[in-house]
């Protein structure tokens, strides 16, 4: 490589690992212009960024030195926004530095900060870490940041949108002014720029991502997926394309752990990546991934950045990113040094205008197919089998003598036999999955079958007597034959058996989710003509509840069409006829109209009424009402009311007769008014209202509270002990009054 020259240890390092040509970024920053100068670079996730900057950081810590001197203060700083992206870096920098003598430390969350501690104690030429644990290193005097003579921030725009801005603003104003700043993100955003005008001298800006065309080693694919399938979709995708090393990205760790348990369970070779796991945990994980131990990693978006296996050639997403940044670097683990791969997107079919949108905004050309099914897998099982080196390799004198043996024990097909089914019992079981087919465009109103469309006729091991329902049993037929509302016509419930009807385009997509096991005691078989006899009624209600249930025929109560409105609401029964109401609500009617014409009457016709005087003829037998009357020592003696007289109740206090009205006076005319209690209190406490209120009324309350807090209310029954203490101290007595 003739642009690493200047030194020829970097040199030897790239040449051992079969490094020839550099990518566009490299060129771009090893180019004579931006020697000593900052750098704005704009690459996308697996261009080579690593090496580049570790290279651009050689140039100003080296020079054409092909060696480092004695470990002591850092030189060189690299920030990244996570620990596995940061243990990368750390691998990529041992094998580039090796012949360099450079001391290379980590400071990653997760790992024992003591260990850390000891590490930069005894020196160090290039420090990796995450911006939380270095400025707790930082803060604490562990790390000394005065020789800093270059800073790398790598995934810059990732570590702002996890809110790392504040410390990696303290860790920036912690290094010396005049040292070289290389930030390096996949877009850049009005932060990033913030960020670089801030910290950065006259920063070079490079953009490579539009020159290199995106991903374009990476081929997308989106498979329709039933939302029930997902789990078994993931299953064939792995087997078809059976990928050295593969990941599949969920959203939520719940999601991880049930589909890392569920690829364990059929012999997947799995472990899990997510933000629960500890630091030495997900190491290992990784580790297996490289190692070849493990096959396939379940993680959540935390393994979307910085990951780079050598192996992965198949990225799955099960669930789908949350924009089209996170869609791009999920499937940037993929495809990465010129080497192909492939993004599969699970869409379910409510989930179809989302992936368009995300896939148009990506800029992806994606190809649209049905999932792989059980009888493809097999014939690329096959297929696999005739290629195996196993078979195409010679074999040796060892193994022609056992296949001696076995020839003279067995026949050559039951061999071949035996043999296929040796190879396919280390294979993974394919699942039996349906095609969800096309779904409808946005918005479109989802219509019944019109009337002469042709139906196929279902039954249903499940009737009357066991409580058969229309609201639990079309949720049933859609889940077991995989269709909508909009398949399903005519439901008949008789005694013991269901019959329906389902459309007979969704008929053989209906027939391919029988055949799957439901693990329900429920039977679906086909019927070959209509079903005959009237179906059972359900019930009657009982008296005084209102029916509810499926609207029926007029051929059959037990009839319900699925696609009727408001099939919960029975149909509104007439009235009857004035003549034959009866009970209480007929009686309130003739009353209202009765006093139809008196509430008709104008208010000048009702005030001329003369007023009747009371009837004394109709209280003669009543017995006495109201107050009794007293004696002169105010015993009550109803016994002396005079026979046949009655009383009302009296409005006012004692049996003195009321005597005439006083004629209404102003408040002024009164003499001594009482003002009204109203406007704040004055000093000392008293009102207005108590100043005003004559003397000979009640006696007049105190101005104001004697000094001190007086005595509690009593608490308890009446006769108790008080619950109030006496003002002082405790344990001295009380002041005397």
């Amino acid at each position: 490589m003739a642009f690493l020259t200047t030194n020829p240890a970097l040199a030897r390092a790239l040449a051992a690992r079969d490094y020839t040509d550099p990518t566009r970024v490299q060129s771009a920053v090893l180019a004579p212009e931006t020697k000593d100068r900052d750098l704005l670079v704009s690459a996308q996730t697996g261009s080579g960024k690593t090496v580049a900057y570790g290279l651009a950081m050689a140039e100003t810590l080296l020079g054409i030195e092909e060696r480092f001197g004695p470990a002591g203060a850092p030189l060189a700083l690299v920030i990244a926004p996570t620990r596995e992206l940061a243990l990368q870096v750390q691998r990529e920098f041992v094998w580039l530095f090796a012949e360099t003598g450079a001391r290379i430390v980590s400071c990653v969350g997760g790992m024992d900060p003591r260990q850390e501690q000891r590490r930069l104690a005894e020196g160090a030429h290039i420090v990796v870490g995450t911006p939380g644990r270095l400025r707790d290193h930082m803060e604490r005097g562990r790390l000394d940041m005065s020789a800093i003579r270059v800073v790398v921030l790598d995934e810059a725009d990732e570590m702002l949108d996890l809110g790392f801005r504040e410390d990696l603003e303290v860790l920036l104003e912690a290094t010396p002014s005049e040292r070289r700043s290389l930030l390096f993100s996949a877009t850049l955003p009005r932060g990033i720029a913030t960020l670089a005008e801030r910290y950065q001298r006259g920063a070079l800006r490079i953009e490579v991502a539009s020159a290199e065309g995106g991903h374009a080693d990476i081929a997308y694919r989106a498979i329709r997926t039933a939302p029930k399938e997902v789990e078994h979709v993931v299953v064939n995708v792995l087997r078809e394309h059976d990928a050295p090393s593969a990941i599949v990205f969920c959203n939520t760790r719940e999601a991880v752990r049930h589909l890392t348990a569920t690829l364990q369970e059929r012999q997947f070779s799995a472990v899990a990546l997510s933000g629960e796991l500890s630091q030495n945990e997900r190491n290992h994980a990784l580790q297996a991934l490289r190692d070849g131990r493990a096959r396939v990693c379940v993680a959540t978006d935390v393994a979307a950045r910085g990951i780079d296996l050598p192996n992965l050639s198949l990225v799955i997403h099960a669930e789908l990113p949350k924009d089209a940044e996170t869609l791009q670097h999920r499937s940037g683990r993929t495809g990465r040094a010129g080497r192909k791969g492939v993004s599969v997107l699970l869409v379910p079919p409510f989930r179809r205008r989302r992936a368009q949108d995300l896939l148009a905004v990506a800029g992806v050309e994606t190809q649209w197919s049905a999932p792989p099914t059980a009888e493809e897998i097999r014939a690329l099982d096959q297929e696999r089998m005739l290629r195996d080196p196993l078979l195409a390799d010679a074999p040796g004198e060892d193994d022609l003598a056992a296949g001696q043996l076995l020839l003279s024990a067995y026949t050559a097909e039951h061999l071949a036999a035996a043999l296929a089914q040796l190879y396919r019992s280390g294979l993974p079981v394919p699942e039996e999955v349906v095609d969800p087919g096309e779904t409808r465009v946005k918005n479109e109103r989802v219509r019944r079958p019109v009337e002469g469309t042709p139906m196929q006729w279902f039954r249903l091991n499940i009737g009357r007597r066991n409580n058969a329902d229309p609201k639990w049993l079309l949720p049933l037929i859609c889940r077991r034959g995989n269709v909508t509302r909009a398949d399903i016509g005519v439901i008949r419930i008789f005694d013991n058996e269901t019959a329906f009807e389902i459309g007979a385009d969704a008929t053989e997509r209906f027939l391919a989710g029988l055949r799957k096991p439901g693990g329900e005691d429920v039977v679906i078989e086909p019927l070959a003509e209509a079903p005959s006899g009237r179906p059972t009624a359900r019930p009657a209600p009982r008296t005084g509840m209102k029916p509810r249930g499926p609207r029926r025929d007029e051929a059959g109560s037990g009839t319900w069409d699925p696609q009727a409105e408001r099939p919960h609401r029975a149909p509104r029964r007439e009235a009857p006829h004035r003549a034959q109401e009866t009970g209480e609500d007929s009686r309130r009617q003739v009353a209202a109209d009765t006093a139809a014409p008196v509430r008709e009457r104008s208010r000048e016709a009702r005030h001329e009424m003369p007023r009747q005087a009371p009837d004394e003829a109709r209280f003669a037998d009543k017995p006495p009402r109201g107050k009794p009357y007293r004696d002169s020592k105010g015993k009550s003696d109803r016994s002396a009311a005079p026979a046949g007289e009655w009383r009302g109740k009296s409005s006012h206090r004692g049996d003195e007769p009321r005597g005439e009205a006083k004629p209404f006076r102003k408040r002024e005319e009164q003499g001594a008014a009482k003002p009204f209690r109203s406007g704040p209190r004055e000093e000392g406490g008293t009102s207005a209202y108590r100043k005003a209120r004559p003397a000979g009324d009640a006696p007049a309350r105190p101005a104001a509270k004697p000094a001190g807090k007086g005595p509690g209310k009593a608490f308890g029954k009446p006769g108790g002990k008080g619950s109030g203490k006496p003002a002082g101290k405790p344990g001295k007595k009380p002041p005397r009054s």
